[in-house]
């Protein structure tokens, strides 16, 4: 009768501290204290899965409790240490937290502590996964964790140290496992592949170990399970992408060919033949996260040794990623890895993957159409150019506005703050002001001021008024002021009268210019200034348009049809906003009031005067 086949991972466990890889802090501390026979009566052990802390726990207990011991070789011959290696609870207690984590199954501990050891010098209690236990069993193991008898040592393990009580790690050693390195594992699994007879090559090896995540046992899992398949030939890297369901390196590469080729059509007959042959969308899009991450690597690192452990890439496959990697901006995979992880994201949550797929790699397809930090830098800097320069196109709804910088007299160039028209669109000036410095001595003796020029000073206050939201407020300045002066730095206004300057400093109607110039300027606090002037001409009125596109485009189109017709209409507009409606002889004081404020216009209602 054959014997019962052992899993690798157990037939391997390591026997000795010596055999114990990857941790040779850990191994340094544990034998030192052996051999100063200073032993705590806790360890916490804590790090990721299979990287050896149960079996750091055995190796400590048979060290303590063999026959020759204490002993960093146990000679695992004698009784002590055969019931340790064949899981026999007899000094050495091996407790699952996972399914023993209520407060009756830590006071079923506590009540066989008071016994003697049987075999050996210790009674060791190993509680595996012990951050599972409950906050009254912890309780309930507090006071004997702290001061147990003299022969009981705890050894705690677990994979998540942040849920375990503080009050339960400060009376602990604590020792703390890392991942197991991809070299390490790579030599431990060329030696039992070795002593197996185990046919398989070394790139399929560091495949495994690089799949493993730095545990030890998973590695050995994999190439035990892998191991089946190296009898009639030699295992190699597909043979490990296709258990894993990986999608092989050469098909990841033909995806980024069409990904750099635009190649739309070509790329879905690619992600169909996966599809058929049993891959998931989000496999598909996983594996491509990782290839162009790795082609990232390839392109940022230059030592092939630290490349090849870092990524999936070996020496067959470096120089088609190096190839790929050149026709790569850095930024640009940055985006297409993004764009990757935003479709994995949809893929996960919809009831159509394939669909999604499909959207996906034509989206990476058409990659060098997507908007990318660099193009707008580009564009940010050829405006910055232009401007600095003093030669701006800017493009409206009613044409293209060219402006230059002004030149004096004798042909220098006066330097500006700012341009005296920085943009038009939509009929609306941006901004206005004034040459304040000139290269020509002449202009330099003159005072500074600002530019005032009528015609830009009208465009700007219009634009103003439109944003103020209420009609009479808006009406109260349009009918009863004029600009005096308008920059970002200061808003002077005048009116006629003296009772519509106070109305302007304060309440609503100050409140109404004071947030149109701030909307408008895009400042928090503008400094307005409203005057009395008896100069100002209120028998036209600024135009405001309702709704200003439509405006604009209903000219534009009637003077490029007829421009003859376009001046006609302009003129009658003009004539029918300056004529005075006729006015009734015997009006109130309060319509008095409102046709003044109204512009000679007053309002009947039923015939009747109001």
């Amino acid at each position: 009768m054959s014997t019962k086949y052992i899993p690798l991972y157990r037939k391997y466990r390591p026997q000795t501290f010596h055999d114990l890889i990857g941790q040779e802090n850990i191994v340094h501390a544990l034998t030192n204290a052996i051999n100063l026979n200073r032993i705590a009566h806790a360890y916490l052990l804590c790090g990721p899965r299979g990287t050896g802390k149960t079996s750091s726990a055995r190796i400590l207990a048979k060290s303590l409790n063999c026959k020759e011991g204490p002993t960093l070789t146990p000679c695992g011959k004698c009784p002590a240490c055969l019931d340790i290696m064949n899981s026999i609870p007899t000094d050495v207690i091996e407790i699952d937290a996972a399914s023993n984590r209520s407060v009756e199954d830590t006071q079923a501990i506590l009540e066989k502590i008071q016994y003697v050891p049987v075999n050996g010098r210790y009674k060791i209690y190993v509680i595996d996964e012990v951050h599972m236990l409950s906050n009254h069993a912890f309780n309930a193991l507090l006071k004997t964790l702290e001061e147990p008898p003299e022969n009981v040592i705890f050894i705690l393990a677990t994979t998540e140290p942040h849920k375990v009580l503080d009050t339960i790690i400060s009376r602990c050693q604590r020792f703390d496992f890392r991942r197991i390195t991809t070299d390490d594992i790579v030599k431990r699994l060329e030696y039992i592949s070795k002593e197996e007879n185990i046919n398989i090559s070394n790139e399929a090896l560091r495949a495994i170990a690089k799949n493993s995540q730095g545990g030890m046992r998973d590695a050995l899992a994999l190439l035990d399970q892998i191991s089946v398949l190296g009898v009639n030939k030699q295992i190699d890297t597909n043979d490990i992408d296709e258990l894993l369901g990986k999608i092989s390196y050469e098909k990841l590469h033909e995806i980024a060919q069409c990904i750099i080729q635009a190649d739309g059509l070509k790329s879905i007959e690619l992600i169909d033949n996966i599809y058929a042959k049993g891959n998931e969308p989000i496999q598909l899009v996983t594996n491509l996260v990782q290839y162009f991450r790795d082609i990232m690597l390839v392109k940022n690192c230059n030592d092939k040794e630290i490349l090849y452990s870092l990524t999936r890439i070996n020496e067959l496959y470096y120089d088609k990623a190096k190839e790929i990697a050149d026709k790569f901006t850095v930024s640009e995979i940055i985006q297409i890895i993004d764009r990757l992880s935003y479709y994995a994201v949809q893929i996960k949550e919809t009831t159509n993957k394939y669909l999604w797929l499909e959207l996906c790699i034509i989206d990476l397809t058409n990659y060098k159409n997507l908007p990318s930090a660099e193009n707008m830098l580009k564009r940010i800097e050829e405006l910055e150019n232009k401007l600095s320069s003093g030669y701006v196109q800017a493009k409206g709804a009613v044409g293209a506005v060219e402006v230059k910088r002004p030149q004096a007299n004798n042909g220098d160039e006066i330097k500006l703050s700012e341009p005296i028209i920085e943009k038009q669109e939509n009929n609306v000036i941006k901004s206005v002001s004034a040459p304040i410095k000139s290269a020509s001595e002449e202009i330099k003796k003159e005072p500074e001021k600002h530019y005032t020029a009528d015609n830009d000073m009208q465009k700007l206050w219009v634009s103003i008024l439109q944003s103020i939201d209420s009609l009479p407020n808006r009406a109260f300045y349009s009918n009863l002021s004029r600009p005096v002066e308008i920059s970002e730095e200061k808003v002077v206004v005048a009116f006629n009268k003296e009772i519509f300057v106070k109305q302007a400093k304060e309440g609503p109607k100050r409140k109404a210019l004071v947030d149109a110039v701030s909307k408008y300027f895009n400042i928090s606090e503008p400094v307005i200034e409203v005057t009395v002037s008896n100069n100002i001409d209120l028998s036209t009125k600024p135009s405001i348009p309702a709704n200003p596109p439509e405006k604009v485009s209903e000219e534009n189109d009637m003077a490029a049809q007829d421009e003859e017709a376009y001046h006609s209409y302009v003129e009658a507009k003009k004539e029918q906003e300056n004529k005075p409606e006729k006015m009734p002889e015997n009006i109130s004081g309060q319509a008095e009031m409102i046709k003044e404020l109204f512009d000679g216009k007053i309002i009947e209602q039923n015939g009747k005067n109001d």
